[in-house]
């Protein structure tokens, strides 16, 4: 299978407007983004709908389109980018294989620490429908984020690795033993908003109606779930440093200067 890696990346956010070209020591956050992904695949590109990131990716040598404003969610920005690179592909090879046999990673353009052994435990996860990431809990780290609406937990077959659900709530509840020892009771997991698709699925799920579930827990993977694909999860121990706010920037920007990146 041919592997490209896209990063979706918008100029609005509530919390952090500008986020993909926020100065992280030196560099803009989305070309520490662009390069991480760059160690591990060798066709990256960015999906923007704003002149200004567009004309940031192409100054540092970035394959970057632009896509609609009108996307209410990254997934669709992706399948117009994927669409867009189809069509004007140079890669002869690329050009010649249907969409079953080429996967789509969604690199989210504000995880500039991106690791790039997370991104190959997705791509060895197929063949399959879908990939994704999680990260175990252990005893410890912080009740409270397992606890946090905020956190996505996700429970999947320890046979199969597929997911069974994704929530905002604590799954599996632990009933009958106090929350406080949840943590040390059993192994919960994190979810990391890596995803791969199949590029034929990537097509599907765009055109697939919300479900209830998703509209419930206002997660869309629930709806890939509800529809019948089948999400493999793969494990890793990484954390994930994600930057929504400018407080997340600077705390970011600590991280880099310690660990001498």
């Amino acid at each position: 299978m041919q592997f490209i890696g896209i990063i979706p990346a918008r100029y609005a956010s509530t919390r952090f407007p500008g986020k993909p070209l926020a100065d992280l020591c030196g560099k803009p956050m989305i070309q520490h983004v662009y390069e991480q992904a760059s160690k591990v695949l060798d066709t990256v590109i960015v999906a923007t709908d704003d002149q200004r990131i567009y004309d940031c990716v192409r100054s540092f040598g970035g394959v970057v389109y632009m896509t609609s404003s009108e996307h209410c969610c990254g997934t669709d920005r992706i399948c117009e980018a994927y669409q867009q690179f189809r069509a004007l592909s140079p890669n002869r090879l690329i050009a010649s294989l249907p969409d079953n046999e080429i996967v789509v990673i969604n690199i989210q353009g504000d995880e500039p620490f991106i690791q790039p052994e997370q991104i190959t435990a997705v791509m060895d996860c197929f063949p399959t429908d879908i990939a994704t990431l999680a990260k175990p809990y252990t005893e410890q780290d912080d009740l409270q984020e397992l606890l946090s609406p905020n956190v996505v937990k996700v429970v999947f077959s320890p046979i199969t690795r597929e997911a069974l659900y994704f929530s905002r709530s604590v799954i599996p509840y632990l009933r009958g033993v106090n929350q406080c020892e949840w943590l040390g009771k059993r192994r919960h997991f994190s979810h990391i908003g890596l995803y791969a698709y199949r590029a034929d699925v990537l097509l599907h799920i765009t055109q697939l109606p919300p479900a209830t579930l998703e509209l419930d827990e206002s997660l869309e993977q629930l709806r890939w779930l509800e529809n019948g694909l089948k999400i493999k999860v793969a494990v890793s121990d990484t954390k994930s440093i994600g930057i929504d706010t400018p407080e997340d920037l600077q705390q970011a920007i600590e991280f880099y200067q310690n660990n001498n990146l």
